[in-house]
């Protein structure tokens, strides 16, 4: 039995809210690894085994050893409350597949984009991407044993602004995981009570009317 799930209660099988999460990043970086061991559910995954042919178009710097890899999508499921769950998705890394990227990021609440510090570079496209789309994120740095770098440094090779969140992780870690997304949501609802104070002074007609105490 899978112990990952086999210590959970059983799952309501509809819930009336449902919130949508992408995990994006370079080739390798643990999306897929992230989805699993954080989901409530034995994930769905589109995992497929690599062949030589996959060397000449995938670059496989840095991760030798893998031995699979993601050619659509994860997917995972995290209850928040008796009404709320939350769908997570993993994106395919490779650039063959980026192709798929605008798609599952329709109706996606927020992203995390995870990142591997020996290949920054590599999530340079994720990035854009959900800028181009106006999708909030926070940015995960997953532990591979590398390097170390400062978040200025980090923040430097990926021209992050200083209002995007930046957290270190373990995606192998359930807790760690949990962590991340954690902050994603808490991202979430910053931005919107900002833009909800940013409507009201603009638009001060709308804001509610307080009613003045009653003085006997």
């Amino acid at each position: 039995m899978d112990s990952a799930t086999s210590d959970r209660a059983a799952l309501q099988a509809t819930a009336d809210n449902g919130l949508k999460i992408v995990v994006v990043g370079g080739f390798g970086v643990g999306k897929t690894t992230m989805v699993r061991s954080v989901s409530e559910i034995r994930p769905l995954n589109t995992e497929e085994t690599m062949t030589r042919a996959g060397e000449a178009v995938d670059d496989l710097d840095g991760v030798r050893s893998k031995t699979s890899t993601t050619v659509a999508f994860d997917f995972g499921r995290i209850t928040l409350d008796a009404r709320s769950v939350l769908y997570l998705f993993g994106a395919p890394g490779q650039e063959r597949f980026w192709y798929l990227w605008d798609r599952l990021f329709s109706g996606t609440l927020g992203a995390v984009v995870l990142v591997d510090t020996r290949r920054l570079a590599d999530s340079w496209y994720a990035i854009d991407r959900l800028e181009h789309h106006g999708t909030p994120f926070i940015v995960a740095c997953n532990d591979f044993g590398g390097p170390l770098h400062t978040e200025q440094q980090i923040r430097e090779a990926l021209a992050l602004s200083d209002d995007v969140p930046l957290v270190e992780c373990d995606a192998r870690d359930r807790s760690s995981s949990k962590y991340v997304l954690i902050t994603l949501v808490e991202h979430l609802h910053a931005l919107s009570r900002g833009t909800a104070g940013a409507l009201s002074a603009a638009h001060p007609e709308t804001a509610p009317v307080k009613t003045p105490e009653h003085t006997p």
